[in-house]
């Protein structure tokens, strides 16, 4: 428990059992400070634990430990305000010096139980001004006069004597130092109970701070654990695919011997044949039995009755053909787990989100703009707008202010409502004027919506985009460093496209064309959206 006793101190730094001032404070779940010792003992011989402050009960008993911060704190203004015993001795001990007790700014001097008797006794010496005993005695006296420091000056901000408010002080506002001691009091209170709560805010944080690394600990461990279920099924697949290639080019190998097999024998079989009617021939050749070579002229062999052997052939280049249905199943495959891969990269990207907002100064002059510049529509009019290099005069584009030449960066696009749309980034030196195209060699990398629910993207050639689901928001994310552009439906969480092994030089703008209004069909404003 508590023992040192001193100034009066903001009632926050004291133990409310022993109304000391806190040793080793520990703190219970609801919130409240004692002395360890204290609340130990409060909870002695008790079956159940509850605040002696606000008396609330706890099902179990809490581990007590000590608040550091708190502890740090109250000894600090210990030391601050001196909380010790005191070390100033009486000036009239003779031989022993006995510990002074008070001091007197009359006399100046301090005084021992002993000699301060006649202070209490003799009726002069009790008007003389008594305090507790100090060391420096003579910052308690007005330097000029040598009069106890009474009263205190607010618009110079310091003690003063009677003789100085009757002098230099005289036209001052003045009052009497124990006054101006209770407003300081006063004020000393509410600091102490503003760094009370500074502190209990500060202790909050921390256990915030922690619960959310521990939390993301878990998410995380959660991610790698489905990272590895998602990559351990994609590689089964891959095998999977491997084992029936290998089957198949065996198989077709199989086929092939086979084939040249079969080829072979029927080839040696001609041979023999051959080589009989080659026996016949040249028997022929020699007869003088004229009639008899006449009538078997005609069935001998012929060279264009016979096999043509130069168009049979056994290809040497391997064929996968049959390999369509083990391919058609890792591409099932490989959607579903680029679904699922997708789905958790969206949150990662999102937490790269920037704000952006449209730069007019770009704007094709048939565009308009919302005021907060983050909306943007084709009007059916040219705008009388400044003619700016930045400007782009043909097409119904434009570029956000905020201009990205590192890092990494996300930010999403409501095109709920199109039927034409273009969205993503470009470099800055992107040319602005005339018919642009839209592919990474000319700066742009981008997704388009150009009739329903086609879409589009220019990746040095046009890819036709399948899209199951229209999308309502899509969001955009670029890795600078890792040449990436990526794409994604923010209401379904999949991924649309990416851009990879792109090389970036300058600086990326996003980009957003509205497309023509077509009759009021193509109204509806892109429109930025906060991320959530």
């Amino acid at each position: 428990m508590a023992s040192s006793r001193g100034p009066a101190l903001n009632e926050e730094l004291q133990c409310s059992i022993c109304l000391e001032v806190f040793t080793d404070p520990v703190s219970t779940p609801c919130g409240h400070n004692f002395c360890r010792t204290c609340l130990s003992k409060c909870w002695t011989n008790t079956w159940s634990c509850f605040c002696p402050l606000c008396k609330e009960r706890f099902s179990k008993r809490p581990d007590l430990k000590i608040n550091t911060t708190l502890r740090d704190v109250v000894q600090h203004f210990k030391k601050k305000l001196n909380l010790g015993e005191s070390e100033v001795f009486c000036d009239f001990c003779d031989e022993r010096k006995q510990k002074a007790v008070k001091s007197c700014l009359t006399c100046q001097s301090s005084y021992c139980d002993d000699h301060l008797e006649p202070h209490r006794r003799v009726p002069r010496l009790m008007k003389h001004k008594l305090i507790n005993a100090v060391e420096n005695l003579e910052n308690y006296i007005c330097q000029k006069h040598e009069r106890p420091l009474e009263m205190f000056c607010r618009d110079d901000q310091t003690c003063v004597c009677l003789s100085c408010t009757e002098g230099e002080h005289r036209t001052h506002n003045t009052v009497p130092i124990e006054e101006e001691s209770r407003e300081k009091k006063d004020q000393l209170v509410q600091t102490q109970t503003d760094v009370h709560q500074m502190i209990q805010d500060r202790m909050k944080k921390i256990q915030e701070i922690k619960h959310s690394v521990e939390l993301r600990k878990k998410n995380m461990e959660k991610e790698k654990s489905s990272s590895v279920e998602i990559f351990t099924d994609l590689i089964r697949s891959f095998e999977r695919c491997q084992s029936e290639l290998l089957k198949m080019m065996e198989e077709q190998q199989k086929e092939a011997e086979k084939q040249a097999e079969d080829l072979i024998k029927e080839l040696q079989q001609e041979i023999t044949e051959l080589k009989k009617k080659n026996t016949e021939l040249e028997q022929l050749s020699h007869t003088d039995d004229h009639l008899h070579l006449i009538q078997m002229y005609s069935p001998l062999y012929s060279r264009q009755n016979a096999k043509n052997w130069n168009r049979i052939r056994i290809d040497s280049d391997v064929h996968v053909n049959p390999l369509y249905r083990a391919l058609a199943q890792l591409k099932k495959t490989h959607k579903t787990l680029n679904q699922k891969l997708s789905q958790t990269g969206l949150k990662c990207v999102q937490k790269y989100a920037v704000d952006v907002t449209l730069d007019p100064d770009t704007a094709n002059p048939y565009l308009i703009l919302s005021d907060d510049g983050k909306g943007v529509s084709h009007g059916d009019t040219e705008q009388d707008i400044p003619e700016n290099p930045k400007r782009f005069d043909v097409c119904f584009c434009v570029l956000a202010k905020q201009g990205f030449s590192s890092g990494r960066f996300y930010y999403e696009v409501q095109v709920k409502g199109k039927t034409q749309w273009s969205l993503g980034v470009v470099r800055e030196s992107i040319n602005r004027k005339g018919e642009i195209i839209l592919s990474p060699e000319d700066g742009y990398w981008t997704v388009t919506q150009f009739i329903e629910n086609n879409f589009l993207v220019f990746d040095y050639l046009c890819v036709s985009l399948s899209l199951k689901v229209k999308p309502e928001k899509v969001g955009v994310f670029v890795d600078y460093e890792e040449g990436l552009v990526s794409f994604y439906d923010v209401g379904t969480g999949s991924h649309i496209y990416s851009f990879t092994s792109q090389t970036f030089t300058e600086k990326l703008y996003p980009y957003l064309s509205s497309c023509l209004n077509n009759e009021g069909k193509n109204s509806n404003p892109l429109i930025i959206t906060p991320v959530r």
